[in-house]
């Protein structure tokens, strides 16, 4: 007894002198055939310079010893012990009073297992190590054996199944946003009037046709490479891998859009022009005179330099957009939208004639800048919405936001019947049948916003607004009632639990904890990397949660984890560890999250879902808004 409450003494003792978790001993597992029926199990611990991993034969009432724990064994048994491939060094220990066998620098133990056809073995690893002055808490590690005969190495974690086809339609659709908005950032009053200048540019000297669509195509080309490359700068990682968390969760980033996106707006409404500095346009501007393919590129340059006036809010959001979801997007984006954008201008350069068919600028082009402003400053206000729910401030609430939301867009229906005009709009003396459905479309938005107030989940723009509380939820929805009168049990009181499942579903918002807790229920374990500033991940929850069996599902059949990946939650301070994929000292709920999906997944693109069944098996899923599709992977895991 003695002995047992001073290794508990010792533990604690240790434990709480660490200032942060480390790991100096990582494992690796290897397998090799003996024979069709014998194989052996290599499992290598690599240990720091300095720390000691205790043997696999300890006495009673001394340190956690190293044990190999298989659980799951299909058509295989183990053939002999263990054996390590060196003899354990034997010392005498003080605090415990007696002598103990430990492994210095590696050490590899190997297991004989007969196999009957194609099998699996899977189970974990039990072990503590220590240095001269402190020891790391029992840890354990999964590892998995696959026997099938033409896979013969241990599943690893990287292994990861197709991304569905859903991330690829997710990808269609911000392709062809990519392009709408390059589109769309023509028609604003600082691009729309330059389009006659640079067909005039290409015009001088054109006599030699072919000269002149050379020209004008690179000229088109060089405005693709240069947004292009804007879009490469954040998807290249020169601004580190968890840029997307970054810009989508900290609270500077995400004041800074907002304020740029009043501006702008403010600007639109006529209050004041945007001008960039003189200096800089005309340096490429006076580069551009040079002609050629030279003048061409230049003379693109100066036409992004000077349309950043209005095309600012497009590319500031599309970047934001496209960064929270990792990957090639943000170049994809940009290489869309600049091709958007370019195209009308390349070919007016190379058929100057069809310019005389374009619409003059006047007060329509007015018009459309007042209309951007409105949708500023509707879309300007989500980067505040993602400071109040990632800070959990609970000011800029649901509600709140809606009603602003409907103010807003009821001030631009009023707009389109002419009972709103500002200073430099022009005269407009009846409503055309443009404005009047225009008009229409805005006010059945109202309506449907106004819905939300009233309990609706307004799935078309949940990607865009807080999400739905537990309260609002329930309100006049029978499956949330359902869900919410037949809860699963749960191990214990949930950890940060403040924060909220999707559809009322109880589960767990810590990984160790969630894991235990399917350990001891024997259930899979369905985890979801999510963030409260996410808009896909509200948008999969409005859409493909909501199907009432998949519903039942992760109520009955599952314990459910949702790791946010961009929580401020501070974490106590013995639970702060260095990453190994940075480098850095993580502090938050959300660095420790999002380091996990980084590391294990090798990806930071969220919402993420995993399942992991009872016998270490793991599914992994992107995004999909397909209700059949995410059921199935959702039942794969049963």
């Amino acid at each position: 007894m003695r002995k047992s409450g001073l290794l508990l003494i010792f533990l604690l003792v240790n434990y709480l002198l660490s200032a942060q978790i480390v790991s100096p001993v990582k494992w690796t597992f290897e397998q090799s055939k003996i024979s069709d029926t014998e194989f052996e199990l290599k499992m290598t611990a690599t240990i720091d310079k300095g720390w000691h991993l205790y043997s696999t034969d300890l006495p009673e009432g001394g340190p956690i010893k190293t044990s190999f724990n298989f659980e799951n064994l299909e058509n295989v048994e183990l053939d002999g012990e263990i054996i390590p491939s060196k003899k354990a060094d034997e010392v005498f220990d003080p605090s415990f009073q007696m002598d103990l066998k430990w492994f210095s620098n590696e050490v590899t133990f190997t297991q004989k297992v007969k196999v009957k056809g194609a099998g699996k073995i899977s189970g974990f690893v039990e072990f503590m190590s220590c240095n001269d002055e402190t020891c790391t808490p029992p840890e354990e590690v999964e590892f998995s054996f696959d026997f099938n005969q033409e896979k013969l190495a241990p599943v690893s974690d990287d292994e990861t199944e197709p991304v569905s086809k859903g991330q690829g339609e997710n990808l269609w659709l911000f392709i062809l946003i990519s392009a709408l908005a390059g589109l769309a950032a023509i028609l604003t009053p600082c691009v729309f009037p330059m389009i006659p200048m640079t067909v005039s540019f290409f015009m001088r000297g054109s006599e030699n046709r072919g000269k002149a669509i050379k020209n004008g195509v690179f000229f088109g080309l060089s405005i693709v490479a240069i947004f292009t490359l804007l879009g490469a700068l954040f998807s290249v990682g020169i601004f580190g891998p968890n840029v997307g968390s970054l810009l989508s969760t900290h609270w500077v980033p995400n004041l800074l859009f907002f304020i740029l996106f009043l501006i702008f707006a403010i600007s639109f409404f006529g209050a004041f022009e945007i001008v960039l500095p003189n200096s800089l346009v005309n340096k490429t501007d006076s580069q551009a005179d040079k002609g050629g393919l030279v003048g061409a590129f230049f003379m693109a340059l100066t036409t992004v330099i000077v349309s950043f006036s209005c095309t600012g809010p497009f590319i500031g959001a599309l970047i934001v957009e496209a960064v929270q979801d990792g990957g090639m997007r943000p170049l994809i984006g940009m290489f869309f939208f600049g091709l958007a954008f370019a195209t009308p201008f390349t070919l007016l350069a190379i058929f100057p004639s069809a310019m005389s068919k374009l619409p003059k600028s006047g007060g329509w082009l007015n018009a459309i800048k007042v209309v951007f402003a409105f949708i500023l400053l509707a879309f300007g206000l989500k980067f505040l919405s993602n400071i109040d729910q990632v800070y959990g401030f609970g000011i800029l609430n649901r509600e709140i936001y809606l009603a602003i939301w409907i103010t807003i867009f009821f001030l631009m229906g009023m707009y389109f019947l002419g009972k709103i005009k500002f200073s430099h709009d022009s005269d407009l003396p009846y409503v055309g049948v443009g404005r009047l459905f225009l008009a229409i479309v805005t006010f059945s938005f109202v309506v449907y916003l106004f819905t939300g107030l009233l309990g609706a989940p307004l799935k078309t723009v949940s990607g865009l607004i807080p999400p739905e509380t537990i309260k609002s939820y329930t309100l006049g929805n029978t499956t949330a009632n359902a869900v919410n009168a037949e809860q699963a049990e749960l191990c214990g009181t949930p950890k940060y639990a403040d924060l909220h499942l999707p559809k009322g579903l109880s589960g767990y918002f810590d990984y160790e904890q969630g894991l235990a807790c399917a350990k001891e229920q024997g259930k899979p374990l369905f985890i979801v990397f999510k963030g409260h500033a996410c808009s896909n991940c509200k948008k999969m929850e409005n859409t493909v949660w909501e199907d009432p069996e998949t519903l039942r599902l992760l109520r009955e059949e599952y314990v459910v984890v949702g790791l946010y990946t961009d929580d401020r939650t501070k974490l106590n301070e013995s639970e702060w560890f260095t990453s190994e994929v940075d480098g850095k000292v993580k502090k938050t709920l959300g660095k420790k999250n999002l380091d996990l999906q980084i590391s294990k997944y090798q990806t930071n693109s969220i919402p993420y879902h995993v399942i992991i069944e009872p016998d270490g098996t793991e599914h992994e899923f992107g995004v999909t808004f397909n209700n059949d599709e995410f059921r199935g992977f959702v039942e794969k895991g049963l």
